[in-house]
């Protein structure tokens, strides 16, 4: 899990947007590496698992002004063992190892509660 640099300061997984013409793999992929360093040190696996939820006014400039629904792909990260997370300055302060199932929790307890009850 990532914690957010101000102002927001909210637990996280390591999340993005797919770039112009890129798969949610190749996404996936690329945000790791950015966001934690993390790169061809595990298999990273598609779950096949989507989750639609609106996208909440913090965020809204980021997106079209037809936009409202974002898409969350699942992707899972299987590593030897725990490696140095190296974050990306300004945008992460923290990062901390948990069970996918701690994490998901974790996730839920930060996820404003519009998005929470639509996804």
């Amino acid at each position: 899990m990532l914690r957010r640099s101000a102002p927001r300061h909210f637990w996280q997984s390591v999340t993005g947007s797919l770039a112009w013409g890129e798969t949610a793999a190749q996404a996936a992929s690329r945000e790791l590496a950015e966001e934690t360093g993390l790169c061809s040190v595990g298999r990273l696996t598609d779950w096949h698992h989507e989750v639609y939820f609106p996208i909440v006014a913090p965020w809204r400039k980021r997106y079209a002004p037809s936009d409202r629904v974002n898409r969350e792909h699942w992707f899972r990260l299987g590593l030897p063992g725990r490696r140095i997370v190296r974050l990306r300055a300004g945008e992460h302060a923290q990062a901390r190892w948990l069970h996918w199932s701690q994490a998901a929790r974790a996730i839920r307890r930060y996820r404003p509660a519009s998005a929470a009850r639509a996804a």
